[in-house]
């Protein structure tokens, strides 16, 4: 029996990986409708709490304004990267001239990326209410407390860095680990909730020894991440090709983008492949109505869903609708490997046994 401060910690855990998967389809509904730079400074949106409705709201130098907040913006951020090494990547925000490019002001975008900004706000103070709600475990799993107070501390530093791909006008590397740093807190998320409920139900856990299955599961979720981070890189890619032929002949963006969407959807194949595999191996191995199958037969259908949305991406022209979706589905799949990972541990009651 859970006791009442765990019953409440296991609510609120589970209620925040639901608005993390919401956030990340906001994220994507952003980004397929172009509306990063809806809001082109931060925390605020246009210097409000609430964002303006019409461009007569705005003075008439507001372009120059926030160009020159960024500017100011990227300088400091570029001499962090100097501090800790990465004079590289410091040289190419240094001289990435579409900082300097303004945006205009549209409404719907604007309040697109404010309602984004809304929900991660939400977001984060779930993770608030999970990290005070998991001192309850400092005496029975010292890993839930620390764990969760680690992923306040990266919530708070993922909010900074969003403020940083803004002020660089979305600069491809920077989105990419904004989105996998989304994927970390996620997986941690996944982690506290599995531990805590695990510690009054060791049911949850295997009854046999996973075997070839656990390697197998760790690839297919290591080849996800790299996947989800190089649909980032496409999905950057796409962009520049768009700006360079003028948001015009949009069924030949994708066709344009090369080596990089050739690696994407060919990494998406060989994990379907290899959930096939996973799914033909649990079956042999655990029984129908068990945690790992029916987690692996989750990850299977997902990973369908993902192949249409990407297959309709490929060649319907990339619907904002679809590419929405498809970030969806790539972190439901990120988030269901993780649990099935942690589903594969065995029980000690079976490890004495024989099958």
């Amino acid at each position: 029996m859970y006791r009442s401060s765990e019953r409440r910690f296991l609510l609120i855990n589970y209620l925040t990986i639901i608005a993390l998967f919401v956030l990340i389809l906001a994220g994507g509904v952003v980004r397929s409708t172009g509306s990063g730079m809806g809001c082109p400074d931060w925390p605020k949106c246009f210097d409000r709490l609430v964002p303006p409705t019409h461009v007569s709201e705005l003075p008439a130098d507001y372009k120059d304004k926030y160009v020159a907040q960024r500017v100011k913006k990227n300088q400091r951020f570029a001499k962090s990267l100097d501090f800790f090494g990465f004079s590289d990547l410091a040289d190419r925000l240094r001289h990435d001239k579409s900082v300097l490019e303004p945006e205009s002001f549209n409404a719907s975008k604007t309040w697109t990326e404010y309602i984004n900004r809304l929900i991660g706000a939400l977001t984060g103070l779930f993770l608030l209410a999970c990290a005070f709600l998991s001192v309850t475990y400092l005496k029975s799993k010292k890993r839930i407390f620390f764990l969760s107070l680690l992923n306040l501390f990266l919530v708070g530093f993922q909010a900074w860095l969003g403020s940083i791909v803004v002020s660089s006008n979305l600069v491809a590397w920077i989105v990419t680990v904004h989105m996998l740093l989304a994927l970390g807190i996620l997986a941690i998320s996944i982690y506290t909730y599995f531990y805590a409920r695990v510690l009054r139900d060791r049911q949850l856990l295997a009854n046999k020894a996973p075997g070839n299955i656990k390697p197998l599961s760790v690839a297919a979720l290591v080849l996800t991440t790299i996947q989800i981070a190089l649909g980032t890189e496409v999905r950057e890619m796409i962009d520049e090709i768009s700006s360079s032929m003028n948001h015009l002949n949009r069924s030949e963006w994708v066709s344009n983008v090369g080596l990089g969407y050739l690696l994407h959807s060919n990494l998406s194949v060989i994990i379907f492949i290899i959930a096939i595999i996973l799914l033909i191996m649990m079956r042999r191995k655990y029984l129908g109505n068990s945690y790992q199958f029916k987690f692996i037969v989750y990850v299977f259908f997902l990973m369908l869903a993902q192949l249409v949305t990407g297959l309709t991406l490929a060649y319907l022209a990339l619907p904002p609708v679809a590419q929405a979706v498809h970030i969806l589905l790539a972190s439901l799949i990120f988030g269901a490997q993780v649990y099935l990972l942690l589903l594969l541990k065995q029980n000690k009651l079976y490890k004495s046994r024989s099958f």
